[in-house]
């Protein structure tokens, strides 16, 4: 045992930072692009005619797709070797980018990124599995942080670059950036050691088709909720089912198929066999809280995330580039409490760190929903960002560390796969009931505020649409009501004043109603794990699935650890955090 201890400061003083480089550029390569969408919202739905919403449609068929396939990605890349399989998903994201940035219709739009998203989901487990197998000790250590800073990083490079370059070459640029920079890392990606394959490692095919079946049933469902209606049928609905949305029975169907999945985990792990997918990663209570928490601060900054640049260019009528400098100090703030919030582990445990978090959070969403008004430049506007950014950041990070030091070391690779599938299908019903949450607020408002002006004759309502609202720019409605009615300019500016007082008042109730989801957190964030300083295996993938070699079980703040082996009794040691 002796010779390994003494080979690990060999490997941190040799170990080169170029992997690390690579990771963090592959990592802002995938965030970039959903920081590009949201950014170049405006360019976007003008050149492709399309309502905002179809953008974040777009971002959600992305997300999901990566959520649907990331268990598989994790086993698939140590099944055939990492580094392959690293470089053909980043040359598929690549020219999935390339269809991005030559998109002619929303449903290229569409297909582009879920095909990016479907490759996202090999490339984020060999991240990590690149960190495991390149550096050990303080340099892993910080090797993650680096990781995990690198996803705000990108949003705060596609907030200048992406801003810029929509508002002034055109949006299509940031896309043909990240091509550029796919290319930079497939060159770089040569410079790594070659990881071995392991051939012996089974994969779970039907496991994986259970859980991608499942995501995919739920993509279409959330995706859905706003454009073919939330329990009844309209217009934009490929079919009924006796008048009701399809969108409610897919999200029916995904939940019963998702159940499937996990009984079929369940069998496989009584039986000992292979499965996509370890239980063990939530075997205790802790764990399962981490996964609550993880699930509802993704899912509140994913909304908040989408609703901010809705409402600065929509609302508003800001530029992409007026966008990204009013959000520079909510990208920064979660960028600077992703990268230290590492230095309060020694001082705090992580369940007082999660409450105030998200304590953090809901006063940084109720200062913004009591204060912003029409500029996004006020003081009071600036320091709500700032704070929803830092209890953000903070939160993100720390559950991530938290599950991957609970869970058995072995299990790694799973508790990574888990962390994207969760990141993503959080993040993309945040967006899908984001928009329906806000668009069915703006049209109750609007629906009592026409009842309020009588002088809007009935014609005008429904020539612009006012009775079906979406998120559309003062200057687009007044260009729709002068060039396709005869209404008077007194009836245009009525209609402009209901439009734009609705849509302030939608951000502010979704707003608040974001900040009542993070308070909810508050109670699963008390039973988080506690936490296990020590190196990740550089194999992920255990190829005997009952290989394990140890356990943490937490509860309150006892960490038992759990020492077994095939066919041996059972040993257990209580120590305290």
């Amino acid at each position: 045992m002796s010779s390994p201890s003494t080979a690990v400061p060999h490997l941190v003083a040799k170990s080169s930072w170029l992997p690390l480089i690579v990771v963090v550029l592959t990592q802002i390569q995938v965030s970039f692009t959903v920081n590009a969408l949201t950014v170049s919202m405006a360019g976007i739905t003008t050149d492709l005619d399309t309502p905002a919403t179809s953008v974040g449609t777009a971002i959600t068929a992305g997300t999901f797709a990566m959520a649907a396939f990331i268990l598989l990605g994790a086993k698939v890349g140590a099944r055939f070797g990492t580094r392959r399989v690293f470089q053909i998903a980043v040359v598929v994201h690549g020219v999935a980018m390339a269809c991005v940035a030559l998109s002619v219709s929303p449903a290229m739009l569409f297909i582009a990124q879920a095909a990016s998203g479907a490759v996202i989901a090999l490339i984020a487990p060999a991240l990590t599995v690149f960190i495991a197998t390149n550096y050990h000790g303080q340099q892993q250590a910080k090797a993650i942080g680096y990781l995990a800073a690198a996803i705000p990083a990108a949003g705060v490079l596609a907030l200048l670059i992406a801003g810029a370059f929509a508002s002034t070459i055109g949006w299509r640029w940031s896309f043909w950036l990240i091509v550029a920079l796919a290319v930079v890392n497939l060159l770089l990606s040569f410079r790594f050691k070659v990881i071995t394959p392991q051939r012996d490692l089974a994969i779970d095919w039907t496991g994986a088709t259970l859980a991608a079946v499942a995501i995919i049933l739920l993509s279409f469902g959330f995706s859905g909720l706003e454009p073919w209606g939330l329990v009844i049928a309209r217009d934009g609905a490929p079919f009924d089912i006796l008048g009701l949305s399809p969108a409610p029975v897919l999200v029916v169907l995904g939940l019963i198929v998702g159940q499937i999945f996990f009984m079929w985990l369940r069998r496989r792990q009584a039986e000992k066999r292979p499965r996509i997918f370890d239980l063990r990663v939530l075997a205790t209570g802790s764990e399962r809280a981490v996964t609550i928490c993880m699930g509802i601060m993704l899912f509140v900054g994913t909304a908040a995330n989408f609703l901010i640049p809705l409402y600065i260019q929509v609302v508003q009528g800001r530029t992409s580039l007026e966008t990204s400098v009013a959000v520079i100090p909510y990208t920064l703030s979660i960028f600077l409490a992703s990268t230290f919030v590492a230095s309060l582990y020694k001082r705090l445990s992580p369940r007082v760190l999660a409450r105030l978090g998200f304590i953090v959070v809901a006063v940084g969403l109720i200062i913004l929903a009591f204060s912003v008004r029409n500029e996004w430049e006020q003081f009071v506007v600036v320091i709500g960002l700032i704070v929803l950014g830092l209890g953000q950041g903070a939160i993100v990070a720390l559950v991530f560390n938290t599950l991957l030091s609970a869970a058995p070391k072995k299990l790694a690779g799973d508790v990574g796969a888990w962390r994207g599938l969760v990141h993503n299908l959080s993040g993309s019903v945040g967006i899908a009931v984001a928009s329906v949450f806000a668009v069915g607020i703006l049209g109750g408002l609007i629906a009592s505020s026409i009842a309020d002006h009588p002088e809007i004759p009935p014609s005008l309502i429904s020539q612009v649409n006012l009775d079906n609202p979406n998120f559309v720019t003062n200057d687009h409605l007044k260009e729709v009501l002068g060039s396709s009615t005869d209404a008077t300019p007194q009836q245009v500016d009525a209609a402009v004043a209901v439009n734009e007082d609705a849509r302030l008042q939608a951000l502010n109730i979704s707003l608040l109603g974001l900040a009542g989801i993070a308070l909810l957190a508050i109670v699963p964030a008390g039973r988080m794990p506690g936490m296990r300083k020590d190196d990740l295996p550089e194999q992920l993938e255990p190829s005997d699935p009952e290989d394990v070699d140890e356990s943490v079980v937490t509860e309150g703040d006892t960490i038992t650890v759990v020492v077994s082996a095939p066919a041996t009794a059972t040993a257990t040691a209580t120590t305290k955090d």
